[in-house]
């Protein structure tokens, strides 16, 4: 694409990096070459945003997938820049060639990781590894591919009408900064919740290529040969037919992707404001099972074992006013409302969706036992920590916490001192706390952390641990990590101002849980107690 010239001798410009012959003012020119960059700049922060979110949806842990994606990327541009040194005599074609290669990589990167998370197999294991190859292959290309934009369009904006450096690099950073800004609030608030991951990605993909060919074969058309031109309208053109046919078939590849991850039984599939929600199973005898960002969150198998642990020893004493944070299923409120004495449960949730399903579909809302038409019950969706600063205080009998598993990044202020603080302010006199702390057997450091955080914020604990759990996704809000390595138990932290009893009440009945199991759960739990946690708080996370 980019036509040989023999080397200027030193000391000498060579005749094609003279002045551009524009069809254009040089005012105009300018502008077009800054619009450019501006929105080249923003496809490229899209390209960076999109990594960092599906790999933390695919791998977990957003905080090291953000850190990976950033320094690779940022290392890259480094590398990209200086091989750009070495085009920059054939900037005009060498720009437009890189543009159409950013589009294709940029624009089908979400594609090739999702693709790959689907059919390696396994959740675990073979695809950690694979994942966060391609994951850093993606970031060093793009990075590249972006470090190099930015010489190449210094000496197309200088070839225009020369003016000092520090001048034309005010101009172009002013416009690249902007970009970035631009396409840093287009993508959480416009092209994620509008296209979602896949199409948005494919959409900027396109955006770019026709920018950057426009700006090329518009502009500085005349810099360039006509076998030059033509092989940059081709690939241009064969980039965007192969970035259109996979938006085509963008929607059939997501299906049949979901099917390879959750089976061929996925009945619900969609995106809300908060995370991705598919529920599957749940006809004709087959196990409901609830996923909320690749993360089986209720399994049907074995879902009561899990919710009833998690509310009957908290039950234990008076209970007339509970609140729940999380748990917009409505299974924990299922095993709330079967002691007939509460008068009040209040349920904190972040994600309406979620809630609107547990209301609304029929094999979710038959098995929470449709307790969103309870008038005792009263739904409040907003983020648990932020709600309970301004919850009322000393008013709640029991608080259960059915929150996101601690080893989820985003999860991790929820499991912090100053969350089970406030969580302590809303206790009455007397009351408990109950906290979903993770399985015991798999991770027990994780485990105890939570327990010593509790203790911590003012409150003495007891920790018990039920076992059963379906032998394939780990039930309960844990990141599934493949069947051989799921899993087997729950852990839990029960805690109060005083040393709460570790009972169940006598009359609830139709329930896995048995004192004498009950007791022998708390004594297997101590069993693993680890030595030297340290405290978990905001800006100290230990998960």
């Amino acid at each position: 694409m980019i036509e040989p010239h023999a080397p200027a001798p030193p000391g000498t410009t060579p005749p094609w990096a003279g002045p551009a012959r524009l069809p254009v003012r040089p005012g105009i020119g300018r502008f077009l070459v800054l619009a450019g960059v501006f929105v080249c700049a923003a496809c490229g922060l899209v390209y960076e945003l999109e990594l960092v979110a599906l790999a933390s949806y695919l791998i977990g842990d957003s905080v090291t997938q953000a850190s990976v994606v950033l320094s690779v990327m940022v290392f890259a541009m480094g590398i990209g820049s200086l091989f750009a040194k070495r085009l920059r005599w054939h900037a005009a074609a060498a720009f437009g060639a890189i543009e159409a290669a950013l589009a294709l990589v940029g624009g089908l990167s979400a594609m090739a990781l999702y693709a790959a998370f689907a059919w390696t197999g396994d959740w675990g294991g073979i695809w950690a590894n694979g994942s966060r190859c391609l994951l850093v292959a993606f970031s060093l290309a793009i990075g590249l591919l972006i470090g190099a934009e930015v010489p190449l369009l210094m000496e197309l904006i200088q070839r225009i009408r020369r003016q000092d450096p520090g001048g034309a690099v005010a101009d172009l950073f002013a416009a690249d900064y902007v970009g970035a800004l631009v396409g840093g609030l287009a993508f959480p608030f416009l092209l994620l919740p509008l296209l979602g991951q896949l199409t948005g990605a494919l959409i900027t993909g396109t955006v770019n290529v026709i920018v950057g060919g426009a700006l090329v074969l518009g502009l500085f058309r005349r810099d360039l040969s006509c076998r030059a031109r033509c092989l940059l309208l081709i690939t241009n053109l064969a980039v965007l037919g192969t970035l259109a046919a996979a938006a085509v078939l963008v929607d059939d590849f997501e299906r049949a992707a979901r099917q390879a991850v959750y089976g061929q039984d996925v009945r619900v599939a969609l995106q809300t404001d908060v995370q991705e929600v598919v529920l599957t199973g749940g006809t004709r005898g087959r196990p409901l099972d609830l996923f909320l960002d690749g993360r089986l969150r209720v399994s049907g198998r074995d879902e009561h074992r899990y919710h009833e642990a998690l509310v009957h020893p908290a039950m234990y004493g008076e209970h007339a006013r509970v609140l729940i944070l999380g748990g917009g299923d409505g299974l924990a409120a299922r095993e709330v409302l079967r002691h007939p004495d509460v008068h009040r449960l209040d349920v904190v949730e972040l994600d309406a969706g979620v809630v609107r399903l547990a209301r609304e579909d029929p094999a979710l809302s038959a098995l929470n036992g449709h307790v969103y038409d309870d008038r005792r019950v009263q739904v409040t969706t907003g983020d648990a920590f932020n709600w309970l600063r301004g919850a009322p205080r000393g008013v709640y009998d029991v608080v259960i916490a059915d929150l996101p598993d601690p080893g989820i990044t985003a999860s991790t202020k929820l499991y912090s001192q100053e969350f089970y603080g406030l969580a302590r302010r809303a206790l009455a006199p007397g009351g408990r706390l109950v906290v979903h702390a993770g399985p015991v057997s798999s991770r027990p450091r994780v485990f105890w952390t939570v327990d010593r955080t509790i203790r911590a914020a003012g409150l003495r604990t007891v920790p018990y641990c039920v076992g059963g759990r379906d032998s394939g996704f780990a039930a309960g809000p844990d990141r599934t990590t493949g069947a051989s390595r799921a899993p087997r138990d729950w852990g839990f932290v029960l805690a109060s101002a005083r040393r709460p009893a570790l009972r169940l009440d006598s009359h609830e009945s139709e329930r896995t849980l048995t004192q004498a199991g009950l007791e022998a759960d708390g004594r297997a739990a101590e069993e693993t107690r680890v030595g030297g946690s340290e405290v978990s708080t905001l800006v100290h996370p230990r998960y």
